[in-house]
């Protein structure tokens, strides 16, 4: 049932054209890549249809710039399913390769990675392609926000390891940090080649938005991934957090994260009104004013898109005995092991 789950999201946001040709090179790129190692690590991969994800979320981008944000897509999802429940050793592996990942941003565009594996080499072609172009006010916000984002995951495996589980209120917090949603809407500008102005996007209530906009998308896709987390054994979900701190049945869970879910969108469509107050509080021009819409617009296309996406992707929705489904149970989260040379 909640992958099935419909929220209400009321506007509309386009799709990218440019799905088959950049679906085409982008999974001959994993391949070339080594981030898929076997046949059933590739066709478990292609079932979750990413690139469909990726022309929902970045839908303004060019064809030759949708094959990178579709490499880019990749990575993040790919990293997350080696954190191994049932491998609490990887523990330091991961670790090791995070403080790389969150390296690459920080040194010279083209540095080679010091910590070679399928990913860290990946990541190191895929940031230089993003960067290009990008300001290096861009970049540092963009690598801030990336940084964090592996920072709670590497924090996320050496809390499975111990097994701790956090509160609602810590776990609210914690998950703002893990959804990646940050770093997901300032590739939005990348992908439209624009910057928000620094003012707006130091303003407080611009802040917030992003805020919203990141938990009403962590909580959705708690919601929408539950039953797949729950045979990976991934205590890191909003309804399993909520079933443990106060003792409710998973419907009863699942019908109260809905809730949740939805008041936060309901707090993001407040803050999303007080934008034109606020552009009028920094005295924005009309350039100034042309970017901060279309940052808001960057942000509605994760909301919706990722939304979309998340209702139809074999991501969540692994088919019963199929060799993704039996890693799953087994509390691995991926075919291919890709921490390794």
């Amino acid at each position: 049932m909640p992958q099935d789950v419909r929220f209400e999201i009321p506007f509309t946001t386009p799709v990218s054209e440019h799905l088959d040709a950049a679906r085409k090179q982008h999974l001959r790129w994993i391949r070339e890549m080594g981030l898929v190692r076997s046949q059933g690590g590739f066709e478990e991969y292609v079932s979750w249809d990413l690139p469909q994800a990726a022309i929902r979320t970045y839908p303004h981008a060019s064809a030759e710039d949708m094959v990178v944000l579709m490499n880019w897509f990749s990575l993040a999802f790919l990293f997350d399913d080696q954190f191994d429940a049932a491998r609490p050793d990887r523990a330091d592996r991961i670790a090791e390769v995070s403080r790389e990942l969150v390296a690459t941003p920080l040194r010279p565009v083209g540095s080679r990675p010091r910590v070679v594996c399928p990913i860290t080499v990946a990541w190191a072609q895929v940031w230089e392609q993003l960067a290009d172009g990008m300001s290096p006010a861009w970049r540092t916000r963009f690598a801030a926000s990336w940084g964090r984002f592996l920072v709670a995951h590497s924090e996320e495996v050496d809390l499975a390891a111990r097994g701790e589980r956090l509160g609602l209120a810590e776990y609210t917090a914690f998950r703002r940090r893990t959804v990646g949603i940050h770093h997901s809407i300032d590739a939005g500008e990348r992908s439209r080649r624009f910057e928000v102005p620094a003012q707006a996007q130091a303003h407080p209530l611009m802040v917030e938005l992003r805020d919203a906009a990141a938990d009403t998308i962590g909580f959705m896709n708690d919601i929408h991934s539950f039953e797949r987390e729950k045979r990976r054994g991934d205590g890191h979900n909003l309804i399993t957090v909520l079933q443990h701190e106060r003792g409710y049945g998973w419907e009863e869970a699942a019908a109260e994260a809905i809730r949740m879910t939805e008041e936060r969108l309901g707090d993001y469509l407040r803050l999303e009104s007080e934008v034109p107050a606020m552009c009028a509080e920094l005295r924005l021009g009309v350039d100034e004013r042309a970017r901060v819409r279309m940052g808001v617009e960057a942000i509605q296309h994760w909301i919706n898109g990722n939304y979309e996406w998340a209702l139809v992707t074999g991501r969540y929705a692994a088919v019963k005995d199929s060799p993704a489904a039996t890693a799953e149970e087994q509390g691995r989260g991926s075919l291919d092991d890709l921490l390794t040379v």
